[in-house]
């Protein structure tokens, strides 16, 4: 970075984006432990919503970074998971993790100063 003049990068900030969108982040680290079904991301985000869920998956899927999987059955069985590409965020997810534990107040928590 030369001296006044500030460093842009754009594939920082595509993946700033991308991962950085309300609950994507919380999706990429409900799927870092393995397969999950809809309704259980559902049930282990709170607060996020079934359309929410359905919106961020379908972004995640087309960057490649979720893949959609599919049991034909019967019953059809719908399962996600992160691709290589996305189990590639699990040190980024961590840090960001530790980060916020170190950093952010949670209810009944004093921050760090």
């Amino acid at each position: 970075m030369q001296r006044g003049r500030l460093d842009h990068h754009q594939g920082f900030q595509k993946a700033i984006e991308l991962v950085g969108k309300r609950w994507s982040g919380a999706v990429i680290r409900a799927l870092l432990p393995g397969p999950a079904r809809f309704n259980q991301l559902l049930g282990g985000i709170p607060g996020i919503s079934d359309r929410v869920l359905t919106e961020r998956l379908r972004e995640l899927e087309s960057a490649r970074v979720v893949e959609r999987l599919v049991d034909p059955g019967p019953p059809v069985r719908v399962s996600y998971r992160l691709t290589a590409r996305g189990r590639a965020l699990e040190p980024v997810v961590a840090a960001v993790t530790t980060w916020a534990d170190a950093w952010l107040e949670t209810p009944g928590q004093a921050a760090a100063v």
